[in-house]
């Protein structure tokens, strides 16, 4: 992406996010992405030689190949969301091969989605792009609505169609967290053993993390604590929603934090906030991506640019981003994946 088209997406808030240097957990503490990431972070850990071969897939496939970073397609939406909401903007993708020939077209490292989806096309693609199963759901059509995320099929269902990882999402906050990790950890112990790499989405959930008007689902502080606790249960890859603020753990007066949390480790600056998450995640041992959030429209293409630079410069390893990318044109989908990876490809945006 040249650096006139970035500057114009990124508008008023270019040098802003462009010429930002963290200070308070500084790069050189972190450990960065790089074409030997595999080698040198997972190639010291317990990681089976299949997992550090499933691990290589994802890291080695696709526009970002052997970077360091990865951009991953996800579609799990049908199921959360429910499949009208989800696919009802662009019909044709409740047809699951077009789900896949979006992630192949697009560039991307991987797709990631239900097991329906990547069964049905297994044979045709599972060798063709790594596939990621997300085992657990929230279903969405129970009344009233519940909230709790519970499996959808086996681990040894997900290797059988070819899965080269396995995905997972704990509520942590939720009455139901303590069954959710103890299950997700279970699962991702036995997609060790089988050789696939593990990937957990970090979500918070609890009305209580809502104070005085103000929402800290996506506080710094509180989203970095669900990181750590996920690659304690060995999460190879983090994904996490960008933090919008930070003092949640004050705000609500739970738990046990530090004022150097607040004063000394992070500002109220994106990058700084999204570094905290990066530094939870073992100061990078574990790659840190974040979600692309909900179509927004006109404005995805400028959102998710702006989510990639945040992510890149703080020591991210990429974006799982899925609404913004097809629910639209399958072109225009391409584009934006396209978009966010020049944002990797270009060596001119490095590490704050």
């Amino acid at each position: 992406m040249g650096n006139t088209k970035l500057t114009s997406l990124l508008g008023d808030k270019a040098e802003h996010l462009l010429n930002h240097q963290c200070t308070g957990i500084s790069k050189d503490q972190l450990h960065l992405p790089g074409s030997d990431f595999v080698d040198r972070i997972f190639g010291q850990s317990n990681r089976s030689p299949q997992v550090l071969r499933s691990l290589q897939s994802l890291y080695g496939n696709g526009r970002l190949a052997n970077t360091g970073y990865m951009s991953i397609l996800p579609v799990d939406q049908g199921i959360e969301h429910s499949a009208g909401a989800s696919f009802a903007p662009n019909p044709m993708y409740f047809d699951p091969e077009n789900i896949v020939k979006l992630a192949i077209e697009g560039g991307c490292n991987a797709v990631a989605s239900t097991f329906g989806v990547l069964a049905s096309c297994s044979r045709k693609y599972a060798h063709k792009i790594p596939f990621v199963v997300k085992i657990n759901h929230n279903e969405f059509i129970s009344y009233p609505n519940s909230y709790d995320q519970i499996m959808f099929g086996s681990v040894e269902e997900a290797w059988n169609l070819g899965a080269v990882a396995v995905g997972a999402t704990i509520y942590f906050g939720s009455p139901e967290s303590d069954r959710q990790i103890i299950e997700v950890a279970q699962a991702f112990e036995r997609a060790h053993e089988l050789g696939m790499a593990t990937i957990l989405w970090c979500y918070l959930r609890n009305s209580g993390f809502k104070k005085d008007g103000v929402d800290y689902h996506t506080a710094a502080d509180l989203t970095a604590q669900a990181n750590h606790l996920g690659v304690t249960i060995q999460a190879d890859i983090i994904k996490q929603k960008l933090p919008t603020n930070n003092g949640g753990y004050k705000a609500i007066d739970f738990g046990k934090t530090h004022p150097k949390v607040y004063d000394t480790l992070s500002s109220d600056h994106p990058i700084d906030l999204t570094r905290y998450q990066v530094a939870n995640n073992y100061m990078g041992r574990m790659g840190l991506i974040n979600s692309g959030g909900a179509s927004s429209g006109s404005s995805d293409m400028a959102e998710a640019v702006e989510t990639a630079v945040i992510n890149k410069r703080a020591g991210g390893h990429g974006l799982i981003s899925g609404r913004k990318a097809f629910q639209r044109p399958m072109n225009e989908g391409v584009e934006l994946l396209n978009a966010i990876q020049d944002v990797y490809l270009d060596d001119s945006i490095t590490i704050a």
